[in-house]
């Protein structure tokens, strides 16, 4: 297995240069390297970011992911027992020609009052798919982000299933077919941009990355933080590393019909990340429910 060496440390990902606009060539690699790895967050699991239900719509239907004490959180740092970060993208820039990419627009869901899933990879110049599984109204707002500042992709309302009730879902009862009308949206990134998030216009507390990718030489970590990138031509080349949080540099240098290892090890950022972190002894305003009540029948929220 071949060494790598590190060019950049932590910092706060806001955007990342895309380089220049390039088209990929398919061509058969028979001699193709494997990159592959673990990524690890080193240090104390920063705390999540909180948003009080009763400031915001469907407090109740949304509360049923929450913490039982009028609080959802939107925890950017998923991690394993063993430190195994998830949801981390691992991306070799600048390759050309290579394997076959073969691309599927992911379908991202409204689905419990959260965009599942958190971080999607797409292909810049091809579709993204958004669906609504809630039977309350989303407003889905794109935006591409990068240090040349904000750009809106899209901004449009979500379609509700007309078959969804939402006294079903309070009571706890399992519905199957929960799908609204599919939307398609085009993703097309602008020069030197390739990151993009998407916010609901009602619900603060739904949010979504996308990393835009020029080839398919790509991988997510998994639940545990691992990672495998395969049929990756012989050469010399930059890794990135992204999250909405994260953001490295490494080069690597994959063998014919190799392994080689790359471990990324994250130190946890410290102190206070966000303005609406979850903190404790905040007053809650349940009263202004009346009689209702929030309760967590889907996810009891802990931190």
């Amino acid at each position: 297995m071949k060494p790598v060496r590190l060019l950049l440390g932590l910092g706060l990902a806001v955007g990342l240069s895309a380089g220049p606009s390039w088209g990929y060539e398919e061509v058969p690699v028979p001699d193709g390297g494997t990159l592959q790895g673990m990524v690890k967050l080193i240090g104390k699991v920063p705390k999540p970011k909180g948003y009080n239900l009763v400031t915001l719509p469907d407090a109740v239907y949304c509360g049923r992911i929450s913490t039982g004490t009028g609080w959802r959180l939107l925890q950017p740092f998923v991690i394993g027992p063993n430190g195994g970060f998830k949801n981390v993208v691992i991306y070799i820039e600048e390759i050309r020609k290579g394997k076959s990419f073969d691309y599927v627009p992911p379908r991202i869901e409204a689905v419990d009052c959260k965009f599942e899933p958190y971080i999607t990879i797409v292909r810049d110049r091809h579709d993204v798919e958004v669906v609504n599984m809630d039977p309350v109204f989303h407003d889905i707002q794109g935006y591409e982000t990068s240090k040349f500042g904000a750009r809106v992709l899209f901004n449009v309302p979500l379609p509700m299933s007309k078959k969804l009730r939402k006294a079903e879902l309070l009571a706890g009862k399992k519905v199957k077919d929960r799908a609204g009308k599919v939307l398609t949206q085009p993703i097309k990134m602008g020069k030197q941009r390739n990151l993009f998030v998407m916010q609901c216009g009602f619900h603060a507390y739904m949010e979504s990355w996308g990393f835009a990718v020029k080839n398919p030489y790509y991988a997510l970590s998994a639940k545990d933080g691992s990672y495998a990138i395969s049929g990756v031509p012989p050469g010399t080349y930059k890794v990135q590393v992204w999250h909405p949080m994260v953001q490295k540099e490494y080069t690597v240098t994959i063998t014919p019909n190799g392994t080689t290892a790359l471990q990324i090890d994250i130190d946890a950022p410290k102190g206070r990340l966000y303005a609406n972190e979850v903190s404790e002894g905040t007053r809650f305003g349940l009263e202004l429910l009346g009689d209702v009540a929030i309760k967590p029948i889907v996810e009891l929220q802990t931190y």
